[in-house]
């Protein structure tokens, strides 16, 4: 009896087709097979088979689990800042906006926040060419003796005595006005990285309950730029794309009045959304509670600003300290018991890990460290402030510097954002003759 074959092969053109589209379908799942198992290498997934100890001391990729608390952000950004306002000495300050520059660089996502960055930079570089054309223009204090240039000068009536408009530029003038551009200049910088790297949501979760209100309106505030650079950006992509003109005044014309009417969408969206989860809504607190919050809170801040007084000034050396963090815990307590009356929770807060103490903690040791250098003497004071009469260039202290190298910490222990990932390439089916 003749056997019967019961998977009978496909003979002729149509089995040869049927073959090679079996041979694309595999090797198109083995090309996917390979792209998870590189995106996973990536990500460290086979890190417990070929672990070392560089490994385990490098940071994670950032995940919702661990990612960092931005107030941890905003911490070292505000440290790099203040460290900023303590010299004029242009090297050092080059060195804080290098070391925020590479720290954004770093550990910036692809938000639409993050961008905001860059906009940050021209500003600053805006209003440092502002205030060197303020100090050709309207003169400046700083007396010289190597004369630029003189400019007309417009006579002013009595009244208007100590103002000038033109006369002469001198090189002192010029150089005071480019140090103090400059440190201006660097302390928006630092506020841009801040903008850049911690997520402004996330921020307002981790505020207590009582400053839950101010704290939306100060959120709302700070995206409204990094909104507004987003969307000029896609309308002038938008624009190149249909040949338009994105450049110049009209360009800038036709581009403002979409950016007007998307923020006045995005407001009434806010709006929206606000009242659909209640906002506004408050518990109902006894009045005796209401009036003892509202006491610590006020007596609170009066008396650190009192104990802040007493810091800044020679006689207040004894009692300042004491006083500030009196007015301090009174000013928590305040903040404790207004927090009553907030009905919200928090959905997975976010953790102040390890990783969010070391970030905080290089921002405000490059502050202190700096404020410390320049209390310790007048080589000191004159090494973070250069002078400009006699014009002399400006040296590097070592020890400042050290310590402003101290904010690259977070580019090494914050965790890495995720790399955006590429699509992959398509591969042309086998069976199909190349046209």
């Amino acid at each position: 009896m003749p056997t019967i074959d019961k998977h009978p092969r496909s003979t002729g053109r149509a089995g040869q087709t049927e073959g090679t589209e079996r041979t694309g379908r595999t090797e198109r799942a083995g090309s996917r097979v390979r792209a998870v198992a590189a995106r996973d290498r990536v990500d460290g997934a086979p890190a417990a088979r070929t672990a070392t100890p560089w490994s385990r001391l490098r940071a994670p990729r950032a995940t919702r689990t661990n990612a960092l608390h931005p107030g941890a952000w905003w911490i070292w950004a505000l440290g790099l800042g203040t460290a900023a306002s303590r010299t004029t000495n242009p090297l050092l300050l080059a060195l804080l906006v290098g070391v925020a520059g590479y720290v954004v660089a770093a550990r910036r996502t692809e938000a639409p926040w993050a961008r905001s960055y860059g906009a940050f930079v021209k500003l600053a570089l805006a209003v440092l060419g502002i205030r060197l054309a303020f100090a050709v223009l309207l003169g400046s204090p700083i007396p010289g003796t190597h004369t630029l240039v003189t400019l007309p000068e417009l006579p002013l009536p009595d009244w208007a005595q100590g103002i000038r408009v033109g006369g002469r530029v001198t090189a002192e003038g010029l150089v005071f006005a480019l140090y103090d551009g400059l440190k201006l200049a660097a302390l928006l910088i630092c506020v841009g990285a801040a903008n850049a790297l911690a997520n402004p949501a996330r921020l307002l979760k981790s505020l207590p309950g009582a400053l839950y209100e101010a704290g939306v309106a100060v959120v709302v505030a700070l995206t409204f730029a990094p909104n507004l650079i987003a969307d000029v950006q896609r309308l002038r992509a938008a624009r190149r794309l249909r040949g338009r003109p994105d450049r110049g005044l009209r360009g800038l014309l036709q581009v403002g009045l979409p950016v007007l009417e998307g923020a006045l969408e995005r407001s009434v969206a806010l709006a929206a959304a606000m009242d659909a989860r209640g906002y506004g809504r408050a518990a109902e607190v006894p009045p005796g509670v209401r009036r003892t919050t509202a006491a610590l809170t006020l007596g609170g801040l009066v008396v650190v600003c009192a104990g802040t007084y007493g810091l800044l000034t020679a006689e207040g050396g004894s009692y300042g300290l004491p006083v500030l963090l009196a007015g301090l815990a009174a000013a928590l307590g305040g903040l404790w018991l207004g927090g009553r009356r907030s009905l919200r929770t928090r959905y997975r807060p976010d953790t102040w890990g390890v990783r969010a103490w070391l970030v905080a903690t290089s921002g405000a040791a490059v502050a202190a460290l700096l404020a410390l250098y320049a209390s310790s003497g007048a080589y000191a004071y004159a090494a973070l402030h250069p002078g400009v009469v006699p014009l002399t260039a400006p040296t590097l202290p070592l020890w400042p510097a050290a310590a402003i190298l101290l904010g690259l910490l977070p580019a090494f222990v914050a965790p890495s954002p995720a790399p955006p990932l590429s699509p992959a390439p398509a591969l042309q089916d086998p069976g199909k003759e190349p046209s």
